[in-house]
């Protein structure tokens, strides 16, 4: 009955390699617009668009492991910010086109619609149907480049802002094919943040290996020295597995379903796939995931709504055949038939339809009845030839059901008492304000903070509502017993919203919520950080519609607390106490340069340093692989200070050097004039020469910005042509200036100003790390915690649903093992 999704049929590599060519890219528009409104095609320009664009190009490399060529896929996050897909696929054709006389390349990533996904010449199965997502991320990109290993040599594009600057060239030989995509986003679209998360793109990356069995894909952050590799054989039903390690199931064994629907309209043409695991478990709660040919449709679509229907009847008719259900017992709902089922519903849809470019709910209408058809007849004889299995999953239904009607009067009793009165409860400190969009509620522990937030409130539009009792865990106990909960029910009339996802009285309606930012405020102790997660808890699994919509937020107190003689001042984070050491080691300092007694300007020192801060951190990209950032940096030449774009890395026997290619050509005679290839191998990037010297040769992806900075340092009139250490002093480094003889710090090269003034910035200075609300009295807990003008807010969202989850079963949850370990992790 179970059928393997890596077992599926796929194109022949030998028959679609030799047919993926130029003449498969067709052209429908130009790309005009795409910068002028961003949103249409990549969702929005904040978080989720910005990730977005890395996997619209992830999404091709999908694409190519769909049709058989592909089976590894590598994404970097690099140190300035930029990103890079490679993947070892067939490479994007580079051959002139026969109808638009450009290069394939050219055409796929400059004209919106042009693509190999829409005649199924080249791909039978896709998710990139629409044909905008690598062209829109180029157009959204503050510059973007291509490399393509293809037919024994590589080619090289570049782009900014979507516009070609670089035509495609070829730039060496090759023995691999694959594509490589490097692309920054540009400030100038996602003025919010141009920051990856790394646990977004884990979390999808992890998604698209569970769901293309075989497929090896690598996440790798250079900016923290991260990485993850994900490979998954058995598909989703390792999926599941995963997604419920940390809960206790009901069966052993998942349930996997899976068929092919030959294609009727089109008997040549590609099936669907149909592929569907479950399992339950012994929470009370849902986790269904739905995918359309790797894609994840958060809003659902057919497929899920097919398989929620056939679900529901096959459990209702079991229940019936063998008489479990009792005349008094309610029917069973499809809420009932999901309660603890872990679930993943794939499809593979030749023609697949989606609601938007985002693609988060399938439209095919006749998807729904392949999914009941398949799922129903396949599940019925799971149950018939698993009779014990099936009888516990509907006596957990049943049970469902029986807690459903208990629930409804549970909360029957809290909307009579409280929401249908109109009262409000006691303890809840209210502001003066009755715009929702306009108030906040501070959800303060302890009556000691909670005073103190009295206290020092703005009171026209800040509510204070102290927890004093014991918060139950929503985790391991079932909704009646959660609203037996005094501190539950008095939060949940404060909050107005109502809890739960059914209909009717009491159910939870987000249009309602009396302030649109509930704000989580406790000690940075364990104490503090249980009651924080007991509450979230709660807000996850019976109010998700306010984090959905962004109203629930942790206060975030300051980390330290600083103080010199009577300054004194509270610090976020340790970046920004390393800004002010910096900047108190600039009081009362110069910087002379030795070879002119030229003496810095304070303007022209300040912008110095926070070029060199930036440099400091870009530099890592250097260091990593061995090679002296100053050395580097001294590379610099032309009026752009343009920087080398390798750095060759060659070692013999325990000796290391480096040398710094400024551009493909410079990699390109690297390698004949060392006897080797340009093929790379992403598990040992090492390559042996003839002579025995082990050589490997690294891309500075930050070499574009540190070139940047320079010119930018160039412009305060500040002129560096050496960054490398030097024998004799170059600078010096002067306090408190004046005729008497002051303390004088030589400087060897640039780069050292930074730890000096570090080094300075400490002297006389006590840095206190804050611990809880309680050391502030109400003026401070203001000040730093509550002002919106100086306060810090963490916005809770469920980017990764799975993973919020998991972390809420580990947390709270009856296994202590895993929470012993998280914790120590952590």
């Amino acid at each position: 009955m179970a059928s393997d999704p890596a077992n599926q049929p796929t194109n022949s590599p030998d028959t679609a390699a030799s047919d993926y060519n130029a003449s498969k890219i067709q052209k429908l528009e130009g790309l005009e617009g795409v910068r002028k409104r961003p949103d249409m095609y990549i969702g929005d320009t904040n978080e989720r668009g910005l990730h977005h664009c890395v996997f619209e190009v992830v999404d091709n490399s999908i694409d190519e492991a769909l049709a058989g060529f592909c089976d590894t896929i590598t994404v970097t996050i690099h140190l300035d910010g930029s990103c890079s897909v490679a993947d070892n696929g067939r490479g994007i054709p580079v051959d002139i086109h026969p109808e638009h006389k450009i290069p394939a390349l050219e055409l796929v990533l400059t004209n919106l619609h042009a693509g190999g996904k829409f005649g199924k010449g080249a791909y039978q199965v896709s998710g990139g149907l629409h044909g905008v997502g690598a062209k829109c991320v180029n157009a959204v990109s503050e510059w973007f480049e291509a490399e393509v290993r293809r037919d024994g040599k590589i080619h090289h594009m570049r782009f900014e802002r979507g516009k070609t600057v670089s035509k495609l060239a070829v730039v060496g030989e090759c023995k691999t094919t694959g594509t490589t995509i490097s692309f920054k986003p540009d400030p100038e679209i996602f003025q919010t943040t141009t920051t990856f998360d790394y646990d977004i793109l884990a979390k999808r990356l992890r998604e698209l290996a569970f769901l293309n069995p075989g497929v090896t894909i690598r996440l790798i952050d250079e900016r923290v020295d991260k990485s993850d590799e994900f490979k998954f054989d058995e598909g989703i039903a390792e999926f599941v597995r995963y997604l419920n390690r940390n809960k206790n199931v009901l069966h052993d064994e998942v349930v996997v379903i899976g068929d092919t629907i030959p294609n009727e309209a089109d008997p040549d043409g590609a099936p669907t796939v149909i592929d569907v695991a479950m399992q339950y478990n012994d929470t009370y709660n849902e986790q269904v995931y739905a995918y359309a040919n790797s894609i994840n449709n958060i809003e659902g679509g057919t497929h899920l709504s097919g398989f929620r229907t056939a679900l529901t009847r096959v459990i209702n008719n079991f229940a019936k055949a063998n008489n479990l259900l009792k005349d008094k017992d309610p029917s069973i709902t499809g809420d009932d038939a999901r309660e603890g089922l872990v679930a993943v519903v794939s499809v593979k849809v030749p023609e697949p339809r989606f609601e938007g470019q985002t693609k988060t709910k399938l439209s095919n209408g006749e998807v729904d009845g392949m999914v009941q058809k398949v799922v129903g007849e396949k599940l019925k004889f799971f149950f018939e030839t698993n009779p014990q299995v099936a009888k516990r999953i509907v006596e957990k239904c049943i049970n469902s059901a029986r807690a459903r009607e208990a629930a409804r009067k549970a909360r029957e009793t809290v909307r009579k008492s409280a929401l249908g009165g109109g009262s409000l409860p006691g303890k809840l400190a209210d502001c003066s304000e009755r715009d929702p969009s306009k108030s906040e509620l501070y959800i303060v522990e302890g009556d000691s903070a909670g005073g103190s937030a009295k206290q020092g409130r703005d009171r026209r539009y800040q509510a204070i509502l102290p927890l004093r009792g014991k918060l139950i865990n929503s985790e391991k106990a079932r909704i009646d017993k959660v609203l037996a909960n005094a501190e539950i029910r008095t939060m949940i009339t404060a909050i107005g919203t109502g809890i739960g996802n059914h209909e009717g009285d009491g159910a939870f309606d987000a249009d309602k919520a009396r302030y649109h930012k509930i704000i989580i405020m406790t000690d940075a102790d364990v104490d503090g950080s249980h009651i924080r997660t007991l509450l979230l808890t709660f807000l996850y699994r019976q109010m998700a519609g306010l984090i959905e919509r962004g109203y629930v937020y942790i206060a975030q107190p300051p980390l330290y607390k600083i103080k010199r003689k009577r300054r004194e001042q509270y610090v976020d984070n340790d970046d920004e106490l390393n800004r002010i050491l910096l900047q108190l080691g600039l009081e009362d300092v110069v910087l002379e340069r030795i070879r002119d007694k030229t003496v810095f300007t304070p303007e022209q020192l300040e912008r110095l340093v926070e070029s060199l801060a930036q440099l400091e951190r870009l530099g890592m990209g250097v260091i990593r692989h061995g090679a002296n950032l100053g050395q580097y940096l001294d590379m610099h030449e032309g009026p752009d200070f343009a920087l080398p774009k390798y750095i060759a890395r060659i070692r013999e026997g325990n000796k290391e050097h480096h040398e710094f290619l400024r551009n493909d050509e410079e990699r390109s005679e690297f390698f004949a004039r060392e006897g080797l290839t340009e093929d790379q191998d992403d598990h040992s990037p090492i390559t042996i020469t003839p002579d025995g010297r082990r050589v490997s040769i690294h891309e500075v992806f930050e070499s574009t910005e540190m070139s940047k900075i320079l010119a930018s340092i160039a412009a305060t009139g500040v002129i560096i042509n050496r960054y490398s250490t030097t024998e004799e002093p170059r600078f010096v480094l002067i306090e408190n200036a004046g005729p008497n003889h002051e303390p004088r710090t030589a400087l060897f090269t640039p780069l050292e100003i930074l730890s000096q003034l570090r080094a300075i910035g400490r002297r006389g200075l006590t840095i206190q790390r804050y611990k809880g609300l309680g050391e502030m009295n109400p003026k401070q807990l203001f000040e730093t915690t509550m002002d919106p003008e100086k306060r810090r807010l963490l916005r809770v969202n469920i980017a990764d649903a799975a993973r919020a989850d998991e972390l809420f079963t580990i947390l709270m949850g009856e296994d202590v093992a895993p929470r012993r370990a998280f914790i120590e992790d952590n």
